[in-house]
């Protein structure tokens, strides 16, 4: 099985697009519009974890941890110290 890597600085609709399950977690942190028809294609394409993440006003933290476990690597220099 292939390891499974998170890359914060792509945008959201590059990762989902890698990696379908990256939607489904990113939906229960609060991500919701994603869901909705059209908007991965349209917002996805310039919207990144990050700033996502401020907007709703969810710490990079938190967005690390649950992707950690869910069994995710980070990659690059996405860690929050």
């Amino acid at each position: 099985m292939d390891e499974k890597t998170v890359d914060f600085s792509k945008t959201v609709y590059e990762l989902c697009t890698e990696c379908p399950e990256a939607a489904e977690i990113l939906a229960q942190l609060g991500f919701t519009d994603i869901t909705k028809p059209g908007m991965l294609s349209t917002a996805g394409r310039f919207m990144t974890i990050p700033k996502g993440a401020a907007m709703k006003k969810i710490e990079m933290k938190t967005m690390e941890r649950v992707f950690l476990e869910h069994g995710f690597k980070l990659a690059g220099r996405n860690r929050v110290e």
